[in-house]
């Protein structure tokens, strides 16, 4: 006999999908929110991170020390671009509150940068050869043959001044290339006006121009041009007038050219003005 407060069965699975159906929905809610928290996240929180970490980044280069050449007392002459290491720390002031001329922590654009805008030989527009170890560095510049082959003019010498990872490159001479030596003045010698300057040459036809040049000046102190010389290891010798005040730190070029590119070979040293530097 049936009872007819007793829910039929088909009565009994209408309840239960009904059940099945809220309880599916409460699940679907649950994981969508819970998706939602875990993959969106605030624009504040990114932002201070990336502002932490570039301060962090920023104070770890001001503050990391390094060993490099002081400039004073080390026997160097600061030839260019600075021309004390109060120049050279004032720099790094402006390039770690602006990034100001980053140039200046690389050998290879110094030491082009001083060949072709501060001594003039603008064909010398390659770098032939680079070796860099710590605060030392020997960077050949040059040009390119009309065969495709690089020629090295000149092996610069630089080091860094100062202190801190970005401590500056400068130039500070020269190392001597075959063919062309630059030995009088001696490096470093206090000279006057007018200067003796000579060297060793090996060649066929040369024609030598030394040029005198001192920081803050952007044309030549001093010059003479047309100097014969050629011959195997022959001397070479020549006399320029000049013009600076007294303790001036000066750079001396000698080049010669003409066979296949304007200036082929250069050597350079680096002198002071005596209290006769008048020319």
């Amino acid at each position: 006999m049936n009872d007819p407060n007793r829910p039929s069965p088909r009565s009994r699975l209408w309840w239960i999908l009904a059940v099945v159906v809220v309880v599916a929905g409460l699940v679907t809610a649950v994981v969508v929110s819970q998706l939602r928290s875990t993959t969106a996240g605030p624009p504040t929180t990114t932002a201070t991170t990336t502002t932490a970490l570039t301060t962090t980044a920023a104070s770890a280069l001001a503050t990391k020390p390094t060993t490099t050449t002081p400039a004073a007392g080390s026997g160097y002459q600061l030839l260019w671009p600075f021309a004390d290491e109060k120049e050279a720390a004032d720099w790094q002031v402006s390039y770690r509150e602006g990034g100001h001329q980053p140039w200046h922590l690389d050998a290879g654009q110094t030491a082009q940068s001083f060949t072709q805008g501060y001594l003039g030989y603008h064909s010398l527009d390659q770098i032939t050869a680079m070796t860099v170890a710590g605060t030392d560095a020997r960077v050949g510049v040059g040009y390119r043959t009309p065969g495709g082959r690089q020629n090295t003019a000149a092996l610069l010498h630089l080091v860094k001044v100062g202190s801190g990872q970005d401590a500056p490159w400068e130039v500070v001479g020269s190392d001597d290339v075959p063919g062309l030596t630059l030995t009088t003045p001696a490096y470093g010698a206090t000279v006057s006006s007018p200067m003796t300057v000579g060297g060793r040459i090996t060649g066929v036809d040369e024609s030598l121009r030394v040029l005198v040049f001192r920081l803050g000046q952007e044309q030549p102190i001093g010059q003479a041009g047309g100097i014969p010389a050629g011959g195997q290891d022959a001397a070479w010798t020549a006399h320029v007038s000049f013009s600076a005040p007294t303790g001036s730190t000066l750079t001396v070029a000698v080049s010669t050219g003409g066979h296949i590119n304007d200036v082929e070979r250069i050597a350079i040293t680096g002198v002071r003005s005596g209290v006769t530097a008048t020319g």
